[in-house]
C-alpha cells in the first residue's frame, strides 16, 4: 500500500482531517513517520513512500532533516514532495526532480513573518537603533548629532529583487511607511502587487543608483548567484543599505564587508549568508550598522499550520487528479 512520509506534528494535529481527504477522494495513503534513534525504514518501507510531506522548519534540526530527505531520496517510487519553505535550490530536491518527481513549496506560509522581520531590520537602521543600542551598553546617553540625524523615510526608494509573496508583503508594508517601491521580476505587473513600478532583471543595473533601499527575495538560481557584486555595491548611493532575506550567495559576500567597511554601503540587515552558520570571525558580526539574524526571519508560531492547510488543500488536488498549487518548475 502507498504511504505518506510525515511528521509526527503532522500526524497529531492533521491526522483528522487528513483521513477526511483520503476517505473523500479515495486515497488510500497511510502516514509513515521517521524511526527514532538510529532506527531506518526497511527497502519495503522505502518502496511504499508515494508522498512525502515535510512541515517542519528545515534550519531547526538538522539531523532529522538530514534523515527526512534521505529517506524521501531513497524512497524509489516517490511521485510527490511537499516542502515547507520556498526556495528550492537544496541539491536534494533538483536529485529528486531529475527523478521525475513532482515538488510543491510552500511560497507565502512565510510571507508575513518574514517582511515583518525586513521591515523591522529596516525601522532599526533607518531610526538609528544599532548606535543606541550600542550606547546602551556603555551605559552612554547619546542622543543622534546632527551629522546623524536620521533621514525621513517618506519619500525614499526601495527596490525590491524578486516581487512574489515575500516581496510584495515587504512592499506593502514600505508603501504604507511612504516608500516608492520598485520592484524586479521576469512577470510583468498585476493589480495584486504592491509597487509602484515593475521592471526587467535587465534593467536592475539602471535601477541601483535609485535605491535608498536594496531588499533581496529573490530565490537562488544560476542567474542570481552573486546577482549583488563589487560592481552592483557601487552603482548604490552611499546611503543605501541592503536587506537580504533570500540566499547568500546571492550577494559576494567579500563585496558587501568591503563597501560596509569602506562606508561605500550605509548598512545593512542581512538573514541569510554565504556559509551557514555565519563563521565566529566574519567581520560582519562586528560591523556597527549591521544588523544580523540566523536565517530566521521567518519564524512564527503559525507556519506550520499555514504549511500543513496548504499541503491539505494539495492533498485534495492531488486525490482528484487536478493541478497543484505552488508547483515547481522548470524557469
Amino acid at each position: 500500500m502507498p504511504r505518506l512520509l510525515t511528521t509526527e506534528r503532522f500526524v497529531r494535529d492533521y491526522g483528522e482531517a487528513y483521513r477526511r481527504i483520503c476517505a473523500a477522494t479515495r486515497l488510500e495513503l497511510d502516514p509513515l513517520t521517521l524511526p527514532t534513534g538510529e532506527q531506518r525504514f526497511t527497502p519495503p518501507e522505502l518502496e511504499q513512500i508515494a508522498v512525502a510531506c515535510f512541515t517542519g522548519n528545515f534550519e531547526t534540526d538538522a539531523v532529522f532533516t538530514r534523515r527526512f530527505l534521505g529517506s524521501a531520496l531513497h524512497a524509489p517510487n516517490l511521485r510527490w514532495m511537499h516542502l515547507p519553505n520556498a526556495g528550492v535550490d537544496h541539491p536534494v530536491f533538483g536529485q529528486l526532480r531529475a527523478r521525475g518527481v513532482r515538488l510543491t513549496n510552500s511560497s507565502g506560509a512565510a510571507a508575513e513573518p518574514i517582511a515583518q522581520t525586513a521591515i523591522g531590520g529596516l525601522l532599526a537602521l533607518a531610526r538609528g537603533f544599532p548606535r543606541w543600542s550600542a550606547a546602551q551598553r556603555r551605559h552612554e546617553w547619546a542622543p543622534h548629532r546632527a551629522d546623524h540625524t536620521p533621514r525621513d523615510l517618506s519619500g525614499q526608494t526601495m527596490v525590491i529583487v524578486g516581487v512574489g509573496a515575500i516581496g510584495n508583503h515587504i512592499g506593502r508594508l514600505a508603501q504604507a511607511l511612504g516608500l516608492t517601491v520598485v520592484g524586479v521580476r521576469r512577470r510583468p505587473v498585476t493589480d495584486q502587487d504592491y509597487v509602484d513600478e515593475m521592471h526587467l532583471p535587465s534593467a536592475l543595473g539602471d535601477l541601483l543608483p535609485r535605491a535608498d533601499w536594496l531588499v533581496l527575495t529573490c530565490p537562488l538560481t544560476d542567474e542570481t548567484r552573486g546577482l549583488i557584486g563589487a560592481d552592483a555595491l557601487a552603482r548604490l548611493p552611499a546611503s543605501a543599505h541592503v536587506i537580504n532575506v533570500a540566499r547568500g550567495p546571492i550577494i559576494d559576500e567579500t563585496a558587501l564587508i568591503a563597501a560596509l567597511q569602506s562606508g561605500r554601503v550605509a548598512g545593512a540587515y542581512l538573514d541569510v549568508f554565504e556559509q551557514e552558520p555565519l563563521p565566529a570571525d566574519s567581520p560582519l558580526w562586528d560591523a556597527p550598522t549591521v544588523i544580523i539574524s540566523p536565517h530566521n526571519s521567518a519564524a512564527s508560531t503559525g507556519n506550520a499550520a499555514r504549511v500543513s492547510e496548504l499541503f491539505l488543500r494539495n492533498l485534495e488536488h492531488w486525490g482528484r487528479g487536478e493541478p497543484l498549487e505552488n508547483e515547481v518548475r522548470d524557469r
